[in-house]
């Protein structure tokens, strides 16, 4: 029994190094990402996973959000896909 237990020991290392190195930060970017996500509110400027910049100009419901990407050019997009709330150089 002794045996079989010394066999798993470094199966089990081997897996909290990969949940804390691995797993655990990413859990917590991804919360992060989430909280950032559903702080947005109307005012903020973002930048959008394909590298748009721009000024939110409403949160349409849970999931869209609508950008102002030039003036008078608006569009919808998803709130995931909101990679970063840029905040000025002030605050």
């Amino acid at each position: 029994m002794e045996a079989f237990i010394v066999q798993f020991i470094p199966l089990i290392l081997i897996f909290a190094v990969f949940y804390f190195l691995l797993i655990r930060p990413q859990q917590r970017r991804a919360k992060m990402h989430r909280d950032m996500v559903s702080a947005m509110q109307r005012g903020d400027k973002v930048v959008t996973a394909g590298g748009l910049r721009a000024k939110v100009v409403k949160v349409v419901n849970e999931t869209d959000v609508e950008l102002e990407i030039s003036p008078n050019v608006n569009v919808v997009v998803l709130k995931a896909t909101v990679s970063d709330v840029v905040k000025p150089q002030g605050q």
